[in-house]
């Protein structure tokens, strides 16, 4: 496939995020990479749009490349896409991405803009990559990468855009019907746990929850959670927090890492109630902090059914979005039934969802999760006293990651610091302190050719 990289970075080939993007064209000697540093040179893409106009008409994949500035992209970014609006280019229907590198401090609202303005350009948007400045320096950003990118090239050959553009769509409600019936095809051994509180009045969502069962292919079981016979709400009392175990005896406890928890996969089905969905769902949301603040179910891949006006939702949306990024979870697609296209969204989360299980799929957590598990690991450390079952999970999985640890590494900093302070060494290392921050980056890819 022919993709090209858009590099909103300003320092262009020294930019950090664009080393990820240089590492992949490395691995993936199949697909054709073009480089278009827009950042560095806007000024004369300003007076010089046309030249690249068949760049951008004549490839597949567009990758947006930038670092996070100040909870968006840079500006030379910024005023490359109103160019491209400005000037008519023809991409629509070509799929579109991103990556971009920080340390997670609103890259959320980064990514939904870059997000936002592709489907204005009626682009076929993937969600992105949302990296660690250094993550490309160490094996698991490494695949993170790779992984990403397989995911990208599976998204575009089979046609998996996660978003278009709904402001072109005639929004109703209408009442989703079954296109399909039981065939009998979905028979292979993995535990898919769809986990509901369809209503037996709620005919679109059980039409939906249905179609999906009869399309996906691995075995899926259905648990109600309206029928589950909860002794009360949460009661905020923190037994649980010493024991791991509920103060209620109604079993709950048990029947969530037994029966829910153990799945390979989970798709929550549900309607749009006051803006989230009935009570139902909320008392056993609750009810699960009997596991604390412990992310059991990390890396296990997740989905959605619901069914109401979710393009509207914008706080729910940001709801669906952060569970998964604190949980660790994967999330793949929501399907939703606002519009007469609900049966390709369920299409679309049986692939995407099967795609994830059998590869393992993980990203990298954005700012929802980076900073959600900060505020958590605080937390818990300065309460271990009381939250023992939490403090033993967060010192068994590495979570206690505070800065001051690093020892080594501020003093490496201390001491670049000191240096850059004298003046002799300023002008010395004037024009090539870029060249050092790429160093280990240039390595990695330098080696990327290896793994071939």
């Amino acid at each position: 496939m022919k993709i090209l990289v858009i590099n909103g970075s300003p320092k262009g080939n020294n930019s950090i995020t664009l080393q990820t993007l240089l590492f992949l064209e490395k691995l993936f000697i199949e697909h054709q990479f073009t480089f278009l540093n827009v950042g560095q040179k806007i000024k004369h893409y300003e007076k010089n749009f046309d030249e690249i106009k068949e760049e951008l008409e004549n490839t597949d994949i567009i990758i947006f490349s930038y670092p996070v500035y100040t909870f968006l992209v840079p500006y030379q970014l910024y005023r490359f896409i109103e160019l491209l609006k400005e000037n008519n280019v023809n991409i629509k229907n070509k799929f579109a991405t991103q990556v971009s590198t920080s340390k997670h401090f609103y890259d959320i609202t980064a990514h939904k803009f870059v997000e936002e303005n592709c489907l204005d350009l009626g682009l076929k948007y993937i969600k992105g990559l949302s990296a660690d400045m250094e993550d490309l320096i160490e094996k698991k950003g490494q695949d993170d990468a790779i992984n990403f990118f397989n995911y990208l090239i599976f998204c575009a050959e089979n046609n998996l855009n996660i978003k278009e553009n709904a402001n072109n769509k005639k929004i109703e409600k209408i009442v989703y019907k079954r296109k399909t019936e039981d065939n009998g095809a979905n028979n292979k051994e993995k535990d898919i746990l769809i986990l509901t509180n369809c209503s037996d009045k709620d005919e679109s969502l059980r039409n939906m929850i249905e179609d999906f069962k009869s399309i996906f292919p691995y075995k899926t079981r259905e648990i109600n959670i309206r029928d589950y016979k909860f002794h009360g709400g949460c009661l905020g009392c923190f037994g649980c927090a010493i024991t791991g175990k509920c103060v209620y005896k109604d079993g709950f406890d048990d029947f969530l890492r037994k029966d829910i928890q153990t799945a390979d996969a989970i798709i929550y089905a549900f309607s749009i109630e006051n803006h989230y969905t009935h009570s139902s769902f909320k008392l056993y949301e609750d009810r699960q902090f009997c596991n604390g603040h412990r992310m059991v179910t990390e890396g296990m891949p997740v989905g959605y059914i619901i069914s109401g006006d979710y393009d509207k939702e914008y706080n729910l949306q940001t709801l669906v979005e952060s569970r998964c990024e604190v949980g660790g979870n994967f999330l793949t697609h929501v399907a939703n039934d606002c519009n007469r296209d609900a049966y390709d969204e369920l299409l679309k989360l049986s692939s995407i969802m099967k795609y994830a299980i059998d590869n393992k799929c993980t990203r990298p957590k954005n700012f929802y999760g980076v900073g959600g598990m900060k505020i958590f690991r605080d937390l818990i450390y300065v309460m271990q006293g009381l939250m023992k079952e939490d403090h033993k999970y967060y010192k068994k999985h590495n979570v206690y990651d505070f800065p001051q640890k690093q020892r080594m590494k501020m003093l490496q900093i201390k001491l670049v610091g000191a240096l850059i302070s004298i003046p002799s060494m300023q002008s010395k290392m004037k024009n090539k302190m870029n060249e050092y921050i790429l160093m280990p980056y240039k390595k990695i890819i330098d080696n990327a050719s290896k793994k071939n």
